[in-house]
């Protein structure tokens, strides 16, 4: 089965095939499909933005498409960035820029009043306009200076306990198996493998 992926960020494209491999499908990129169109994330949600995504490009492109809608969310501000994760900083902004803006909104916050999470929602849309979502959520802290090289977004700055290390220290294959994004996915891998076997029965 073929599956529209929708995302046009090549760290987020990188995880996903690698979260993806061993089902019967191949995943298939916005640039892949030709599709040059992008869909306004207007949700108050993660899963709103996600179904909203998922729907609009499986309608655009008449493939099952897997849109996926994550973020940061941190205690001591109130749950934000949340959705406007991405856009926090401005649209141009680079991620150095994001996580600067991040540590100075929680400069004197001490460290346990740090904690954050990193939230995930997954939708998959048939062009027959059936959707399905899943969810995962990792929590962890923000610390004071970005360690790691791996990993995008907030990664660097985001420590987890219990591993010792940012998620941006973390190897791919283990940021891979424990990421919010990871969870959302692992939820996921039933469906897709069912709509699979549906489309190869079809």
């Amino acid at each position: 089965m073929d599956l529209l992926v929708a995302t046009r960020n090549p760290g987020k494209l990188r995880e996903l095939h690698q979260l993806l491999s061993g089902l019967p499908i191949r995943a298939l990129s916005l640039a892949d499909a030709g599709i040059t169109a992008d869909v306004a994330e207007t949700g108050r949600t993660f899963e709103e933005n996600a179904v909203l995504k998922a729907h609009s490009y499986a309608a655009l492109s008449g493939l099952t498409t897997l849109a996926d809608d994550s973020g940061l969310e941190v205690d001591a501000l109130g749950g934000a960035p949340g959705v406007q994760s991405a856009r926090w900083a401005g649209p141009h902004a680079s991620d150095a820029d994001r996580i600067r803006l991040l540590l100075e909104r929680l400069r004197g916050v001490p460290p346990e009043q740090r904690g954050a999470q990193f939230h995930c929602t997954v939708a998959i849309a048939t062009p027959s306009g059936a959707v399905y979502t899943t969810e995962g959520i990792i929590r962890g802290q923000i610390i004071d200076q970005p360690r790691g090289s791996h990993g995008f977004g907030y990664d660097p700055v985001f420590f987890i306990p219990e591993r010792g290390r940012t998620m941006a220290e973390l190897e791919p294959e283990e940021k891979n198996r424990i990421s919010h994004r990871a969870r959302a996915l692992q939820a996921a891998r039933p469906i897709l493998a069912r709509l699979a076997a549906e489309s190869e029965g079809g």
